[in-house]
C-alpha cells in the first residue's frame, strides 16, 4: 500500500508540473512521417499523382481510381527540383509524368503505367516547373545555369532534340503556363533586388513556330517593381488570364481579358489569396473545367478555407465539407469531372492529400503524412491572437494553450515563443509539429506573425523593410509580455525558438534584450549579415537590400544586426542546431556563435547533423532533435 501511495504522489506531482507531461507525441512518432509536397491530376481527371518525401527521398505515387491501391512510380532517381528553394517538381499529362531528378537537375519522362524512364533535357544546370503543352508535344520549364542565369526553356516531350530558350533577360522566372489551345503562353519574371513578394511582372505572348515554339508579341499583363503577381492561369477559352496580385494592398484574384485588356477583381480587400513564392509553382486556386467556377484557398488571420468563386458574379461561398482544413496548399482541380485535390491540415490534423468531389460532397483522404492515432482531444487547439506592440502598432500570432487529456497543471505554464523563418512568411493554423510537441508536454506556445509577415496585407509585410532585427524582436517580446499579463504564461519561464531567419530573431533577441527570455533555441540561424550577403545563393543574394539596406551604404546597419559581433552579451542558456550541408545559412555562422558562447562560459548545447541542409529531412535527425529540445527545456526551464 505504501508503494501505491508513493506512486500516486509522484503522479500528482507530475500532473502539476508543466513541461513534464507524458505526451502522446513522442520524438519517434514525429520522426516517422512522410512529407506530402504536391498533388496533380492527369488529363483524364481520374488519375491523381502526388509527391512524398520519405526521409529525404522524393517518391511519386499514383492512384488511378478511388478503388485502386496507390502505386509508387519512382524510386531511383529521387524526385526533387532544386532551383532556389525547390518546388515545381513534376507535371502529369496524357498518361505520362514529367519530373525533375534530385541531384541531377534534368527533366525525366515516365509512363504512368510503367515503362522506360527517359531524360528529355540535357545534364546542364537545373530545371523546375515542367509545363506540358496541350497537344503533348512540348515541355516548357524554368532553367537555372549554375546559380547564375535563369530563363524559360522548351524541349520536345520525348527529348529527341536539344532544349531551346523561350525567353531570358530577367534574373528570375516562375510559373510558365500554356493556354488550352496552345496558342498563347504566360509566365512571371522579376529582377534583383526584388524578391517575388516585392515586385514581379506577369507576361503573355503568342506562340509561333512550326519546328520549335517561340514567343512573339510579348506584353506585360500585370505587376511591376512594387506589385507582386502570383500564379497565372488561363480560362478554358484561352482569352483570359487569372492571377493573384497585391496591387490594391491585398493578394486578390484578378481576371484579365487578353483581347481587350479589361481587368476586374474577383475577391475583396482584407482577404489574402496569394502566398510568398519561396518555392516554384505554388498554387492557391484552380479553375473548374467549365470555366465558370474557381476553387481557392482564402486566408483570413492565418486560418485558410476553400471557397467556390463564381467567375461571372464574383460570389464566394466556403466549401462546408472541407472546413476542418485550416491550412491548404497546392490546390489542383481535375481537368475533367468535378473534383479538387490539395494538401491540407488543421491544428489537430496532420497533413493529408485530400480528394473532394464537388458534386456529391464526398471527401476522401488519399494519403496521410503520419499515423493519426492521437485523439483530437489530447492535442492543442489554435486561436488567432492580436496584441499591442512597439509604437502602439498591432502584431499577430497563433496561440496554443497547454493540452492534455490526462494532466492538469497548477499555476502558470512556461511559454515557448516560436518564430517563423523567411522572414517574409506566415505561420498558419495548420498542423504545427513543434507547437503540438511542446503544448502536449505542458508548455504554452505563441507562434508570432511579426510585422513583416505575409497574410495581413502588403502594408503589414512592408513594415519589416529596414527593420529586420527590430520589429520581429519587439513583437516576440511584446507577445510574451501580453500572455504573461493576461495570466496565460509564467513571465520568468519564457523561451524563444526559431530557425533560419527565425533563428536570427532568437539570437538578436538574446543579444539586444539578454534578460527577456530564460533560454533560446536556434536552428541554423543567421548570425553574420555580411557573411550571409556574400555567401548565400542567388535567390536571396539581394534580399538584404530591402531588409537592411544595400551595401556598402548600409554597412553600419549590417554590423548592428549581426549577433555574432555582440554574442558576448548572450548570458541565458542557448541550444544551437545546424545541418553540415546547409548552403543557405552555412555552418560557419553557427560555429561562430558557439565559439563565443564557449569563450564566455554561457550554458549551451550544439548539435550538427550530418547530411542535412537547411532543415531536417532524415527521420533519425528529427527524432534526435526533439529529444534534445526536450532535455534542454527540462534542464534550463522546467527545473531552473
Amino acid at each position: 500500500m505504501r508503494e501505491s501511495h508513493e506512486d500516486e504522489t509522484a503522479a500528482e506531482k507530475t500532473a502539476r508540473c508543466y513541461g513534464l507531461w507524458d505526451s502522446p507525441l513522442s520524438p519517434r512518432s514525429l520522426a516517422a512521417w512522410t512529407r506530402l509536397e504536391a498533388a496533380r491530376w492527369d488529363s483524364d481527371g481520374r488519375t491523381l499523382v502526388w509527391l512524398e518525401d520519405r526521409s529525404g527521398q522524393g517518391v511519386l505515387v499514383a492512384q488511378r481510381s478511388a478503388v485502386e491501391a496507390p502505386v509508387d512510380l519512382t524510386c531511383d532517381p529521387g524526385v526533387r527540383a532544386e532551383v532556389s528553394y525547390g518546388g515545381g517538381d513534376f507535371a502529369v499529362h496524357r498518361g505520362h509524368v514529367y519530373f525533375v531528378a534530385h541531384n541531377d537537375g534534368r527533366v525525366f519522362r515516365q509512363p504512368l503505367r510503367g515503362g522506360q524512364v527517359r531524360a528529355i533535357t540535357p545534364k546542364f544546370g537545373k530545371a523546375a516547373s515542367p509545363a506540358v503543352s496541350p497537344d503533348g508535344r512540348w515541355v516548357a520549364y524554368v532553367h537555372q545555369d549554375n546559380d547564375a542565369i535563369d530563363r524559360l526553356a522548351v524541349v520536345d516531350a520525348e527529348g529527341r532534340a536539344w532544349s531551346r530558350i523561350l525567353t531570358e533577360g530577367h534574373d528570375f522566372y516562375m510559373q510558365p503556363r500554356w493556354s488550352p489551345d496552345g496558342k498563347r503562353f504566360t509566365w512571371i519574371a522579376w529582377d534583383h533586388p526584388n524578391m517575388p513578394w516585392d515586385g514581379t511582372v506577369l507576361y503573355a505572348a503568342s506562340v509561333a513556330g512550326d519546328r520549335f515554339p517561340k514567343l512573339v508579341d510579348v506584353r506585360k499583363i500585370a505587376g511591376g517593381p512594387e506589385t507582386a503577381v502570383f500564379q497565372p492561369e488561363f480560362t478554358p477559352d484561352g482569352r483570359r488570364v487569372l492571377f493573384v496580385s497585391d496591387e490594391t494592398g491585398w493578394g486578390r484574384i484578378g481576371l484579365c481579358d487578353l483581347d481587350t485588356a479589361e481587368r476586374r477583381w474577383l475577391t475583396p480587400e482584407g482577404l489574402e489569396y496569394g502566398l510568398p513564392a519561396w518555392l516554384q509553382d505554388m498554387r492557391t486556386y484552380g479553375l473548374a473545367p467549365d470555366g465558370r467556377q474557381l476553387l481557392a484557398a482564402c486566408n483570413e488571420g492565418g486560418f485558410q478555407r476553400i471557397e467556390r468563386i463564381d467567375l461571372e458574379t464574383a460570389e464566394r461561398a466556403p466549401v462546408a465539407e472541407l472546413s476542418d482544413y485550416t491550412e491548404v496548399s497546392q490546390v489542383a482541380v481535375a481537368p475533367a469531372g468535378r473534383r479538387v485535390a490539395f494538401v491540407g491540415s488543421g491544428p489537430a490534423i496532420p497533413p493529408r492529400v485530400v480528394d473532394h468531389d464537388l458534386q456529391s460532397g464526398r471527401t476522401r483522404v488519399v494519403a496521410r503524412s503520419r499515423s493519426e492515432t492521437v485523439p483530437a482531444a489530447a492535442l492543442a487547439r489554435c486561436e488567432a491572437l492580436t496584441w499591442e506592440t512597439d509604437g502602439g502598432q498591432r502584431a499577430h500570432g497563433l496561440y496554443y494553450a497547454p493540452a492534455s487529456a490526462r494532466f492538469r497543471g497548477t499555476g502558470k505554464p512556461p511559454l515557448v515563443v516560436l518564430v517563423h523563418g523567411g522572414p517574409t512568411s506566415q505561420a498558419r493554423a495548420g498542423w504545427n509539429a513543434d507547437a503540438q510537441f511542446l503544448a502536449t508536454r505542458g508548455y504554452a506556445v505563441l507562434v508570432v506573425n511579426y510585422r513583416g509577415s505575409t497574410g495581413y496585407g502588403r502594408e503589414y509585410m512592408l513594415k519589416l523593410r529596414g527593420r529586420w532585427g527590430e520589429c520581429d524582436v519587439d513583437d516576440c517580446i511584446s507577445g510574451a509580455r501580453h500572455l504573461a499579463e493576461s495570466g496565460k504564461a509564467d513571465p520568468g519561464r519564457t523561451v524563444i525558438m526559431g530557425g533560419s531567419a527565425g533563428g536570427f530573431t532568437v539570437l538578436e533577441a538574446m543579444v539586444r534584450r539578454p534578460d527577456a527570455f530564460a533560454a533560446g533555441i536556434c536552428l541554423y540561424g543567421v548570425a553574420d549579415q555580411f557573411h550571409l550577403a556574400a555567401e548565400t545563393h542567388k535567390f536571396e543574394s539581394r534580399y538584404l537590400d530591402t531588409l537592411l539596406g544595400p551595401l556598402p551604404e548600409a554597412a553600419p546597419i549590417y554590423r548592428d544586426r549581426s549577433p555574432v559581433l555582440r554574442a558576448g552579451r548572450i548570458r541565458r542558456p542557448l541550444a544551437v542546431f545546424q545541418g553540415d550541408e546547409d548552403q543557405i545559412v552555412p555552418r560557419a555562422q553557427s560555429e561562430a556563435i558557439v565559439a563565443a558562447l564557449k569563450q564566455n562560459g554561457t550554458p549551451h548545447v550544439y548539435h550538427v547533423y550530418q547530411g542535412e541542409g537547411h532543415g531536417w529531412r532524415k527521420r533519425e535527425t528529427v527524432e534526435h532533435f526533439y529529444k534534445a529540445v526536450d532535455r534542454f527545456l527540462r534542464e534550463h526551464v522546467v527545473f531552473a
